[in-house]
């Protein structure tokens, strides 16, 4: 007879697992509110002193913190302040669309130390993995940091993996990016694990995190650029769908636009039909309001009375159009308008939305603009990348 043993595991409650604990307890802690001293870092935790300086001192020993200065002004002697470690881990976050590589490289306690563009435009598909290492490895240098320093690279793109096969789904508008290898081949060029994830996805994470729906459990994303999609968050958390495709409503049929057959084929859909660039561009000609982007047409109409009125009101028409059937269906308690159209719109736009939506929609969300500076995807990166750095370094000392 065979005897058969089985690795042992730590318990709940065994006295290793209380210490991981308790040690990622104080390490979010000190990312949430700086430096702190030992009876801080008690108090906030509910530990003793004498397992709040052992708790120190094991991080310490790691190199997952370290002691900043001392506190001054308050009675009795100065105490010791402890933070993390910067140093504990680098990561990059990545917003890619067809005309730039946007890069920005940060240190584990989320301070960005580098950015970086790189344009991609008429670059050959058999040329956008190098590029993309070499725009890495330029922002790695520009952080001071050395080559091999990164812990995690996350990429924001306009598609969506496929969970099973690995490849970019709904990306037609980015060549060379669609090898069923492409993680892979990322990871070996830039020389640290890649993770790919669709941008306006990225975009809601970073609205959570820090922007328009900080506290907000559920609610949807609208973004309006050159394309369209949107981010669905569900309890906390990204609904990604079956196939990774949940939010690609620029294939939605609305009313106003004609039914697309053969989607697939034509790389098209209903509502990007109504609020894609090129339908905005032709909505603003339509009342005088020729430019070269979407975004500036809005822009525009916002510095010309009457013609400019009057397009605003079209163009959040039929934004709401699309948004009465999404949350027809979510039900979210807030919406949030993002990308370039929205941004170029401001809070005029924002409440043209939000007025035909409470018009036309028996769920009336709360609408919000983005309340984030820069690349919200590139945010969402960064705070995506930072989450599994954490994850790890934080886990394994």
């Amino acid at each position: 007879m065979t005897k058969t043993t089985t690795a042992k595991v730590p318990l709940a409650g065994t006295p290793s697992l209380l210490r991981a604990i308790n040690d990622r307890a104080a390490l979010e802690l000190l990312l949430a509110n700086g430096p702190l001293s030992r009876t801080q870092i008690g108090t906030l935790t509910g530990l003793s002193k004498p397992t709040a300086s052992q708790l120190l001192a094991r991080l310490e020993a790691a190199g997952l913190v370290l002691p900043v200065g001392t506190t001054a002004g308050g009675p009795g002697p100065n105490a010791q302040l402890y933070q993390v470690n910067p140093a504990a881990g680098y990561v990059a976050g990545l917003d890619v669309t067809n005309s730039e590589i946007r890069v920005a490289v940060a240190d584990i306690t989320g301070t960005t130390l580098a950015e970086h563009v790189t344009p991609t435009k008429g670059v050959p598909a058999a040329e956008t993995v190098p590029r993309v290492a070499a725009a890495v490895a330029e922002t790695v240098r520009a952080a001071g940091l050395a080559e091999g320093s990164l812990h995690t690279v996350v990429i924001g793109v306009g598609g969506a993996p496929d969970p099973v096969t690995g490849k970019l789904r709904y990306a037609s508008h980015l060549p060379g990016w669609h090898s069923p290898r492409l993680v892979e081949e990322l990871s070996e060029a830039i020389g640290a694990p890649v993770s790919i994830e669709n941008d306006v996805n990225l975009a809601a994470v970073a609205e959570q995190a820090s922007g328009a729906a900080r506290g907000f459990e559920d609610f949807v994303l609208l973004w309006a650029g050159d394309g369209t999609g949107a981010a669905i968050v569900i309890a906390g958390r990204l609904h990604r769908g079956f196939t990774g495709g949940a939010g690609e409503v620029g294939y939605m049929p609305v009313p106003g636009a004609p039914v697309q057959r053969d989607v697939r084929r034509r790389k098209a859909g209903g509502f990007q039909e109504l609020v894609g660039a090129p339908a905005v561009r032709a909505l603003a000609r339509e009342h005088g309001l020729g430019a070269a982007t979407a975004a500036e047409a809005v822009a525009k109409a916002l510095e010309t009375p009457g013609a400019g009125d009057e397009f605003l009101t079209a163009l959040a028409a039929r934004l709401a159009v699309g948004l009465a059937v999404i949350v027809a269906v979510v039900d979210p308690e807030l919406v949030v308008v993002s990308g370039d159209v929205p941004s170029a719109g401001g809070e005029r736009l924002r409440e043209l939305v939000a007025e035909e939506l409470d018009r036309i929609s028996h769920a009336r969300p709360e609408v919000r603009s983005s309340a984030l500076p820069g690349s919200p995807v590139l945010l969402g990166a960064l705070q995506r990348a930072l989450a599994d750095a954490r994850e790890a370094v934080f886990s394994t000392h």
